[in-house]
């Protein structure tokens, strides 16, 4: 991968020499719904005149887009280019990233998220919605924060968990302040959240499914999400937040999926959707049986970290909220007996967008 954009040192910023104060470019790299949708954000903000870094390049799987003549001109070439046989995005090969410039990572590439630590050890900052980075090997997450320690750049991931709801930043601002976290649970998947919201028996649960990827609530193959994968990268983004460095092994996960949806192609998914019906209208009605509501949780305390399908008494913290809100609640020394709840809106392209903007804004402010 030595033809990606690689960071160069801005004159005056080493060996003891006087630093000036950096002209910031953004490179955007992923031009899907979220990546659009931050392209629109800017662009909205732009016109109302505050003040943005200006974004150099556009880029995604196809290739790489320079922007002078305009960013929706750049996004409309950039997503009609022809399809690459590589799998690496085809970033710029001429130009170089510097020292101060932000990569805003809108994927959900695994390769991309492998860089995230080379750049900001480089002094390049990060901007993130991809979970590959702090939600995948432990390694991965502790060669991030070594980078950021070497180098001073910023590693902005408001956006990983709760579309920006102000949950990492609590947690992380709790630990700073000495407090001891005894357990945080959540509902952490937007489409779930939405799907057992939902769910009261008059539709069938596949019905469900095909409406929220429809609404763009889902991942494009569903069974991320059903799978309690994407929950799970979440879980151990807030683990390690928290300080507790959980592999992904520690993580006990109960997939919603049957085996032979778990493991058929893409193709056949949407065929294969109704064998989650039977299981979850059983599951519903022991839940109302016991007067319980269905969500699927995520949690992690002193007695380990899982993911899955729990009925939950109706007063319970986590049974509040609607459509696709986010709901999580931290239990600490501060917050012994009735824990702290944070909700809002958890999933959704815009909102997402937000959040990565605002990561770029308070980096360019700093």
């Amino acid at each position: 991968m030595s033809a990606v954009l690689r960071p160069q040192p801005r004159p005056g910023t080493r060996a003891g020499r006087e630093r000036t104060a950096p002209v910031r470019r953004l490179a955007v790299l992923g031009t899907g719904t979220v990546g659009t949708a931050f392209v629109d954000r800017y662009q909205s903000l732009q016109s109302r005149g505050l003040a943005l870094p200006q974004v150099a390049w556009l880029a995604n799987s196809r290739g790489v887009q320079t922007c002078e003549a305009g960013l929706a001109q750049a996004l409309s070439a950039v997503k009609a280019a022809p399809r690459r046989e590589t799998t690496l995005p085809g970033w710029a090969e001429a130009e170089a990233l510097h020292e101060d410039d932000i990569v805003v990572d809108a994927t959900a590439s695994d390769q991309v998220a492998g860089w995230h630590a080379e750049w900001l050890a480089r002094g390049v900052h990060v901007v993130t919605a991809n979970k590959l980075g702090h939600g995948a090997a432990l390694s991965r997450s502790q060669a991030i924060n070594d980078a950021q320690g070497s180098s001073g750049a910023r590693y902005g991931d408001s956006a990983t968990v709760g579309a920006g709801l102000p949950v990492l930043g609590s947690l992380r601002a709790l630990v700073a302040g000495g407090d001891r976290i005894h357990a945080v649970e959540g509902v952490l998947s937007g489409s779930l959240a939405w799907l057992f919201g939902n769910f009261d028996g008059s539709r069938p649960f596949s019905a469900l499914v095909r409406a929220a990827a429809a609404a763009g609530y889902t991942e494009p193959d569903p069974r991320i999400d059903l799978s309690g994968e994407d929950v799970r990268r979440k879980l151990l983004i807030l683990a390690r937040a928290a300080g507790l460095p959980l592999e992904a092994s520690q993580v006990k996960v109960r997939s919603l999926l049957p085996a032979d949806l778990a493991e058929a192609a893409v193709g056949q998914v949407d065929a294969l959707l109704p064998s989650l019906d039977a299981p979850l209208a059983a599951e519903l009605a022991r839940a109302r049986a016991a007067g319980a509501r269905l969500r699927f949780i995520a949690r992690f305390d002193g007695d380990g970290a899982g993911v899955g399908l729990h009925a939950l008494p109706a007063a319970h913290p986590l049974c509040g909220g609607g459509g696709t809100d986010n709901r999580v609640a931290v239990s600490s020394d501060r917050y012994p007996r009735q824990p702290l709840v944070i909700q809002g809106p958890g999933a959704g392209a815009e909102v997402t967008a937000a959040a990565l903007l605002d990561d770029v804004l308070r980096i360019a402010a700093a």
